[in-house]
Order: structure tokens, then sequence, then C-alpha cells
């Protein structure tokens, strides 16, 4: 699903990051990927790669970066969501250039539509967040073989 605007239930077992401030945000945000999901759901690589993408993107397109993480197991998904403190303006949205094959950028919201349930912004207190649902169960792979 394209950009949902319905928000995913928030559990109260939510697992929180601090990115600000950081130089390099993303191998913390990774690490705590696997640490939180690690031998608790199968798509693990699956939820790495969607944080890779949201921090990746808040890094490159957001003045100061992103805020923080938060990882939530709640039921049959898991929902990650990377905060900064800009506004929702519109722009998070799918590159036309995702279907171009020798683009050398574009295609990060086009993985995270593609492993997602879907994905979403939300307005938050301080900015807004970058929201993707995952199905707790099979990764992408193992769905898209059928297995």
């Amino acid at each position: 699903m394209l950009n949902d605007s319905s928000p995913a239930v928030h559990s109260p077992h939510t697992h929180w990051v601090a990115l600000a401030g950081r130089c390099e945000p993303l191998g913390p945000a990774r690490d705590r990927v696997r640490s939180v999901l690690a031998n608790v759901v199968p798509c693990v690589d699956d939820a790495v790669l969607v944080v890779s993408e949201l921090v990746g993107n808040a890094v490159r397109h957001t003045t100061a970066g992103p805020d923080c993480l938060t990882i939530e197991i709640d039921g049959d998904q898991v929902v990650v969501a990377v905060h900064d403190p800009e506004p929702d303006d519109g722009r998070v949205h799918l590159s036309g250039t995702a279907a171009d094959p020798l683009a050398e950028s574009g295609r990060g919201l086009w993985l995270v539509q593609t492993l997602a349930r879907r994905w979403y912004v939300e307005t938050t207190a301080v900015g807004k967040a970058v929201v993707a649902v995952l199905p707790r169960g099979k990764t992408a792979v193992s769905r898209a073989a059928g297995s």
C-alpha cells in the first residue's frame, strides 16, 4: 500500500534508539533492530533493510537528520518508525525514478513498500515519523517464493 495514513496500533513494549546528533546513525539503528528482533521474528533482515532505508532518507532529506527509531512487536506485525524533527510537508513519497534501472538513487521507499505491509507518514508533537509495518512471519524472499 502506498502511503496509508491510518496509524499502526502502538503497544506498551516499544524499543527506543536515540539517533539525534550521531554522525553515523545507520550502524546503531541496524544493530538495535537485529538485537531486538533476533530469535523473536523471522523478518529480521527485512526490518534491518527497511530501517536502513528510512534512516538513510532522514539523513539525506532532513536538515537535522533522524531523531530516534522505535521498534515494536505487536501481534503478527513489527512496526518500525524513524522520527525526525521536521514537519510532514508532503515530500515523503515514492520517487518516479525508482522504475529507471539506470537511476543512481530513488529506490528506498520502493523497497520499503515491497517489504512492508504498509508504510505511512505520521505527524508527531515534534515533527514526523515515517512508519513501516512488516509482517512478523515469513521474510519477503520466502513470501515471494511461496514457501
